[in-house]
């Protein structure tokens, strides 16, 4: 079989498959209410009460979506979360993170910390359910294409999720980006040099996902950034006064 039929069958199998996700909620109401509600949406669903056990499962099952609480006993949610996105094997995991902190200042602490969504508390489960569809809807699409990208010294290879930084007489970089920041690299990079405005990245990234505020589409940008940032290479996302947002070879 040709390798990129092999690419293909794999990618179906596991589009086919139920998707895998791990609750971490030390309050058991909560947890279950969760639980059942995904198990009745044909999901698989695992267990965790604190981020130390959830660490050990994950290394035994690793779920396509983590549903996090932010205060937890121990380590919180935020920090969990920031210790996933620094790690190179665990990164790629959506994160949607449960939150009873409700104003915007908490919601963007959130996002900054590396979460691809959130869900204020108390919510309603069918919001819920649909949020962990979009965000496994935008995953999925991560590795439907191949042809690898280049934006200046910026590499992005799809079929491995791998971001590359390429300076002249210097070791390549690479760059660690969670799943929401990969797939707007990845629209940038098909689409350079051309001005998207927040509503528009919110459509063509985000997908149908309604729930979802302009104001994140900032945030995201902003985490982007700051991984570019250690390759020296953050400049080639330029910020567009009044429009939006534009990858460019040459920046200014």
């Amino acid at each position: 079989m040709y390798p990129m039929m092999i690419s293909f069958a794999k990618q179906l199998n596991k589009l086919l498959m139920p998707h895998r996700i791990l609750i971490v909620e030390d309050e058991p109401s909560i947890a279950e209410l969760i639980a059942v509600n995904l198990s009745h949406s044909g999901f698989t669903v695992d267990r965790a009460l604190q981020a130390e056990e959830a660490m050990r499962m994950i290394r035994v099952h690793r779920p396509d979506l983590l549903i996090l609480d932010w205060m937890m006993p121990g380590k919180s949610g935020v920090q969990f979360t920031k210790q996933l996105r620094a790690s190179s094997e665990l990164q790629n995991i959506p994160i949607l993170m449960l939150t009873a902190k409700g104003a915007e200042a908490d919601k963007i602490e959130g996002l900054d910390s590396g979460a691809d969504d959130y869900v204020t508390k108390p919510f309603s489960p069918k919001e819920l359910i649909a949020r962990v569809r979009a965000l496994l809807r935008r995953n999925s699409l991560l590795g439907l294409g191949d042809e690898v990208l280049k934006l200046g010294p910026i590499q992005l290879d799809p079929s491995t999720h791998r971001v590359t930084v390429s300076h002249t007489g210097e070791k390549d970089q690479f760059v660690n980006l969670g799943p929401t920041e990969f797939r707007l690299l990845q629209f940038f990079m098909t689409n350079p040099e051309r001005v998207h405005t927040r509503s528009h990245l919110l459509d063509r990234v985000w997908g149908d996902q309604v729930y979802i505020e302009e104001r994140t589409v900032d945030v995201h940008i902003k985490r982007l950034r700051a991984a570019l940032s250690e390759a020296n290479c953050d400049q080639h996302i330029e910020t567009v006064r009044g429009s939006g947002y534009r990858a460019t070879k040459t920046p200014d």
